[in-house]
């Protein structure tokens, strides 16, 4: 079991560092896989348990300069690994203006992802940062819990607003409430509700646009033979929406949700090569 892999490109490095921030911010922990061509970072609370679950798919060829793996397999070249996204994003922190970053699985006490900053220099000689990441070996028998989630059979899929937008509406919102009620329908409607005893405060957002889903996705939606105007709505804790929000440093050119009424509400974020989605179940 080998990885290794090196960013040179300053872009590609910062772009990685924002996605890495961005999964730092939703989970305290995460599960690391690598394939030969792609990265996962995956979260996978039970939704059943009220937890929310997260997604994140990258293309390895556009960050890495060199990226080298071998799985615990021939036949099962992955590599499974628990960590502290936050670990590898302070190790980026000190990476800003790096020459190049290396990486590379360890295992000298105990596995570590070993990353290894490399900073300009005045003189010859370069300045090596490194840091040494815990993580945890996912045995083989335990990969079936890390699945990619299916799409959800939604009532409504909908692109969502300018994010910065409902960001603001959200913050201003968890000051009032615990809770959130978003709701949308097939004519690119959507609202964002929260109801105390005390006060009632909805935003509406309209023309927003409804996604074309392709049925040969194996993605049949409820959403077919649905009334255009029928709002499908689901009550979720508004502290996990404002965490993707205010986490989200992706910067998508596409975000959209996909709503399953009173069930969960599924949020999709795609920028060019990488694609982070999002469970949030319902409150029962």
């Amino acid at each position: 079991m080998r990885f290794r892999a090196k960013i040179v490109d300053l872009a590609c490095l910062n772009h990685f560092s924002r996605i890495i921030n961005t999964i730092a911010k939703l989970a305290k922990t995460c599960i690391l896989r690598l394939t030969v061509c792609k990265l996962y970072f995956i979260l996978s609370d039970k939704v059943a348990n009220g937890g929310a679950s997260m997604w994140c798919e990258l293309c390895q060829g556009n960050f890495f300069d060199e990226y080298q793996m071998e799985g615990v397999a021939a036949e099962h070249n992955e590599i499974y690994l628990e960590l502290v996204p936050e670990n590898l994003s302070r190790a980026l922190k000190t990476a800003q203006n790096a020459k190049a970053v290396k990486m590379k699985l360890t295992n000298k006490h105990c596995p570590c992802l070993r990353v290894a900053v490399e900073l300009p220099s005045l003189s010859s000689s370069s300045r090596i940062v490194t840091h040494d990441i815990p993580v945890g070996v996912i045995p083989r028998r335990m990969w079936n819990d890390f699945r990619e989630p299916s799409v959800p059979d939604f009532d409504v899929s909908i692109y969502l607003p300018v994010l910065k937008t409902m960001k603001s509406v959200v913050e201003r919102m968890k000051n009032l409430s615990n809770f959130i009620v978003i709701e949308a329908n097939l004519s690119g409607e959507m609202n964002l509700k929260i109801e105390t005893d005390l006060v009632s405060v909805t935003t509406h957002f309209k023309d927003l646009g409804n996604p074309p889903w392709a049925s040969e996705d194996g993605c049949q939606s409820s959403a077919q033979g649905r009334d255009l105007e029928s709002m499908a709505e689901v009550c979720i804790d508004i502290k996990k929406l404002q965490q993707l929000l205010a986490g989200q440093q992706v910067n998508p050119t596409k975000a959209l949700c996909n709503i399953v009424c009173k069930r969960v509400v599924h949020f999709i974020l795609l920028h060019e090569e990488v694609s982070l989605q999002y469970f949030i179940p319902a409150i029962a």
